[in-house]
């Protein structure tokens, strides 16, 4: 084991150099814990916690019906929605917030099959996949006497042709943190003609995207991990402008409606994005996560990406140098990767109770996962330094042999 790794006073320095160093202050974090579980649940920003209490005693409280119009309750999905669009280089009128990540996964690849009828009999997506994309797709395949063809990342590309009906792809994996090519395999969709969703859901507020630049057409996301929308957060839809143009939603709600306070008995499918509506908006949640994107929005997504790869390079070295039994999972190269760090042990799961309870959170990945997250605005190079050196402590005791660690929790 190489004795070689940055001190403590490096880390210190280079957190008082650190350009985003204030933020941190516009959240609330528990005093003595390290946060590295954001990519996960999101930490709550302070500004939240404010307009939560404006939502429910002022808006609510006080304007109650009213404020549908008057708080503009009504325009909370597609204002959010274009506000995200911001995040992932998409134009104005392409996301909309709604439902949760299955249920917008579930609707896209309803609306791309009725879209493309008799094109192809089999969904291809990756092996070892988010479970919900796997389940979804399983059933939306079952539901339409179509095959479901689940293969390893580097088969993806071999196995696009004239059968596939539609592709669903995870930008960054949720367990290794690998990244695909959004721009490169979009291209072998096109090119084949077959309709690809991404599930944005490690990659938003988390690495650079360019929806538009890179032309891919659909894709859902997640709100509450690096946008800090808050648990349960809801998700987003986007489609790009020209699709709109003849894809439907498959869930006729009323929201979802031209003119939903019509009351009309048919249904007319609003003109945009906001035909993926359905019901009626989640209000306290819907301005939870306005609170977390308008951060988001304010930050400086270069700089955020660039310090998420100086602290993956941090925690790499004093990994490799104090913990040499946790073996990297994650590609080293920024190109490859989200904003997560990997490390597979098989013991990884009483690993991770023990350094919860040293005051450091990350989380496990089954099998054999220990998951650690990157999130720029909050966390700092003396944070990673700290973490690793409970983490090494651990390993060099062994405490996580202890039989209360052992316990399984619902949550891992």
């Amino acid at each position: 084991m190489s004795t070689e790794y940055p001190s403590l006073s490096e880390a210190q320095a280079r957190d008082a150099a650190d350009p985003l160093r204030a933020w941190r202050d516009r959240f609330t974090l528990p005093q003595g814990v390290i946060y590295l579980d954001g990519n996960s649940l999101g930490a709550l920003p302070k500004s939240t916690a404010v307009l939560m209490r404006d939502a429910t005693e002022r808006q609510w409280g006080e304007g109650l019906i009213r404020s549908w119009n008057d708080a503009d309750w009504i325009g909370a999905p597609r204002r959010i929605g274009d506000k995200i669009a911001q995040l992932i280089r998409a134009a104005p009128g392409e996301v909309v917030v709604c439902d949760s990540v299955t249920v917008n996964l579930y609707k896209l690849m309803l609306a791309l099959l009725a879209s493309h009828p008799g094109q192809g009999r089999t969904i291809l997506t990756e092996s070892g996949n988010f479970p919900t994309d796997l389940h979804v797709a399983a059933g939306v395949a079952r539901q339409h006497g179509l095959s479901l063809d689940a293969v390893p990342r580097e088969q993806i590309a071999d196995r696009i042709g004239p059968d596939t009906a539609l592709i669903v792809l995870t930008h960054v994996h949720y367990k290794t943190g690998e990244r695909f090519d959004m721009a490169g395999v979009q291209a072998l969709a096109d090119a084949h003609n077959v309709p690809l969703i991404w599930d944005l859901s490690h990659s938003v507020g988390a690495v650079p995207l360019d929806m538009g630049g890179d032309a891919a057409r659909f894709a859902v996301g997640c709100g509450y991990k690096y946008l800090n929308g808050g648990p349960g957060a809801p998700g987003f839809v986007y489609v790009a402008g020209e699709a709109l143009e003849f894809l439907g939603s498959p869930i006729q709600g009323w929201m979802g409606h031209a003119e939903p306070f019509a009351m009309t008995d048919g249904y007319t499918p609003a003109p945009g994005i906001e035909r993926f509506l359905a019901g009626t908006p989640p209000m306290l949640s819907l301005l939870a996560l306005e609170g977390g994107v308008d951060l988001m929005v304010e930050a400086d997504d270069a700089a955020l990406w660039h310090k998420s790869q100086v602290l993956f390079d941090f925690l790499a070295q004093l990994m490799a140098a104090r913990c040499p039994d946790l073996a990297p999972i994650t590609p080293p190269r920024a190109d490859l990767r989200g904003s997560h760090a990997s490390f597979a042990h098989p013991h990884a799961w009483p690993i991770n109770r023990a350094l919860i309870e040293a005051g450091v959170i990350g989380d496990f990945r089954t099998p054999d996962v220990l998951r650690l997250g990157l999130t720029p605005l909050y966390l700092g190079f003396a944070d990673i330094w700290h973490a690793v050196d409970r983490l090494a402590a651990i390993m060099d005791d062994g405490r996580w042999q202890r039989s209360e660690y052992m316990a399984k929790t619902k949550v891992t």
